[in-house]
């Protein structure tokens, strides 16, 4: 009996670890949170939106009622701008087992709202891609070059020899830092106002004083 107690022991400890490791790499992988969503884009997207949705939570990276099939052909272009700056450590992309996977895919750093034609330039990094259905594959961008990055750019050129891509999942990780220009350039602002303010009131306080 105490053998059999042993065992399940030893079963529930392997849960956890899996568990663990799953919550881990959810938080890890959180960057789609700081997406901004209302002006990203996915062009030759078949449905209108349908790029967005392949922004979600790790832990529903296999689900496949959510993805982005290209229209005219098999290129993909996604613009996806972050509500502040991030440093990109780690990028999954998942399609289906099949042809329609992308096979590359080209990286931009802050270059708004790039077209095909843009996407022609040279990429800052570029990886050759695996078949990857259930989302368990990572790339590693170059920490350096990815260091601060506020708007990123994925041009899909091209997959597995079918006429349409399909991608269901778009993971990113990394660090995420509040973006704060405007918030200090509105308090210096307010500090030089208020210094003067309180100059031009002090003067005043002694011109009465003198009379």
């Amino acid at each position: 009996m105490p053998h059999g107690h042993s065992h399940d022991h030893g079963g529930c400890s392997h849960e956890a670890t899996d568990v663990d490791h799953a919550l881990e790499m959810g938080i890890e992988y959180s960057l789609y949170t700081k997406i901004d969503l209302d002006n990203t884009e996915c062009l030759n997207e078949e449905t209108d939106g349908q790029g967005k949705s392949v922004f979600k939570p790790y832990e529903r990276r296999q689900d496949l009622s959510k993805y982005v099939q290209s229209d005219a052909d098999e290129e993909l272009l996604f613009n996806i701008p972050f509500t502040g700056n991030v440093k990109l450590k780690g990028i999954i992309i998942s399609g289906a087992n099949d042809d329609s996977h992308p096979n590359r895919v080209k990286i931009f750093k802050n270059r708004p709202r790039m077209t095909f034609d843009d996407a022609k330039a040279k990429p800052d990094q570029e990886f050759h891609l695996t078949r990857d259905a259930r989302g368990e594959i990572e790339y590693s961008p170059k920490v350096v070059t990815f260091s601060s990055v506020h708007h990123l750019s994925l041009y899909f050129p091209s997959n597995f020899g079918d006429d349409n891509t399909r991608i269901y999942y778009i993971g990113l990780r990394g660090e995420f830092t509040e973006a704060h220009y405007h918030g200090v350039t509105i308090c210096n602002y307010e500090a030089r106002a208020n210094a003067a303010d309180h100059k031009e009131k002090a003067f005043d306080g002694v011109g009465r004083a003198i009379q």
